[in-house]
């Protein structure tokens, strides 16, 4: 007999690391469903546990943090939504040593992890999936992470919190798309981002900083008001393709942080939603990055054909150093050669009709 293949899951929560005062407020606006309270067991001890190492680091490292500057060296944004191809981009400009990328282990264990890089790592190791579980791209303490999920942990400003307490759509309507949000209240998102970016940048010896992160796809005029200078890698695949993949996300991956339960139709809603409204905000606002500062691209055409489309993004953007960066980028594509996408269910007629109305600019913008 053949052993049966056990279901990769998500170890752990993201909120294993957050900050007391953060997990309080989060606690007191939302209300956690019952069948998730043994969650909320395992992220008030790792809390507590953790509380007097949270402490060490912002009275070893904050002052330090704080006054790193941003403004020389601006950041290059990789954007898209979700489930577009940004990680494989990502993992391909990570081999440029000139950039600074958080990391995997910083990501998870952020409000800890300055402390020392090597019990971290030890210690994050053993929960780390060798792959990830929504499409088995590999994965390391040291590979390349998204800033939104440390985010969750320092602040209460970011939309990610709308995907564990899903019946709260305020976070992701404030803090990805802006609406209805008080200048005191995008002040404070600024500033709390800010300080984020610096840490990483603190953490990488103040390098240019590159960041993957489809969160920020819909907020290009606020992170223009932060970095004017900044450059953006905008993703683009074929909406079909996204809304599958990010059934399968939501199944695999976003499920296991959930505080509050959605049914698999609400799921869909949301996903729906979230491509909309990211989506139209990102063409509405595109045209205030200056063009020299922005590089569009379809992922059918830069998978296959990557190192051409590289040297134009680092010639186009004036990045500089692709000769000495090409061998390491080669080296990372050589190793993807074999990687076997995930294999979906066709969506259903009547799903389908409903993507092509609700997201028709997008086909009608990149012509799918």
């Amino acid at each position: 007999m053949t052993k049966k293949k056990r279901k990769k899951k998500v170890r752990g929560h993201q909120y294993y690391f957050i900050r007391d005062e953060v997990w309080k407020t989060l606690q007191k606006d939302n209300k956690i469903d019952d069948i998730y309270k043994y969650k909320i067991k395992e992220i008030n001890f790792l809390r507590h546990f953790l509380r007097p190492f949270r402490a060490l680091q912002l009275f070893l490292f904050d002052k330090k943090i704080i006054n790193i500057n941003l403004s020389k060296k601006q950041p290059i944004f990789i954007i898209g939504h979700w489930r577009s191809g940004t990680t494989h981009l990502h993992y391909a400009f990570h081999k440029d040593k000139q950039f600074a990328t958080l990391s995997n282990y910083q990501t998870f264990s952020f409000t800890t992890a300055l402390l020392s890089k090597r019990v971290v790592k030890f210690l994050l190791s053993p929960l780390m999936p060798k792959e990830r579980t929504q499409d088995n791209i590999k994965m390391t303490v040291d590979k390349p992470g998204e800033e939104e999920q440390p985010l969750s942990v320092i602040s209460t400003r970011t939309g990610m919190h709308s995907w564990n307490f899903s019946k709260n759509m305020s976070y992701f309507n404030k803090y990805n798309l802006f609406k209805n949000i008080t200048k005191e209240e995008k002040k404070a998102w600024q500033e709390d981002y800010t300080y984020l970016l610096k840490n990483i940048s603190f953490a990488n010896d103040e390098k240019q900083l590159l960041l993957k992160n489809p969160h920020n796809t819909g907020r290009i005029k606020e992170l223009l008001e932060l970095f004017p200078k900044a450059k953006f890698i905008f993703i683009h695949r074929n909406p079909l393709d996204v809304f599958i993949s990010m059934v399968h996300l939501y199944a695999k991956t976003i499920e296991t942080q959930f505080l509050q339960y959605s049914t698999t139709s609400e799921r869909e809603e949301y996903i729906l939603y979230f491509y909309r409204e990211t989506m139209s905000k990102y063409l509405r606002e595109r045209s205030l990055i200056p063009k020299e500062n922005l590089f569009e691209i379809a992922f059918d055409d830069f998978s296959g054909n990557e190192m051409f489309w590289m040297k134009k993004m680092y010639d186009e953007l004036s990045l500089g150093g692709f000769e000495e960066a090409k061998p390491k980028i080669q080296h990372y594509l050589d190793s993807v050669k074999t990687y076997k996408k995930n294999k979906f269910r066709k969506i259903l007629p009547k799903m389908e009709e409903k993507i092509r109305k609700e997201w028709s600019f997008a086909f009608e913008e990149w012509g799918y």
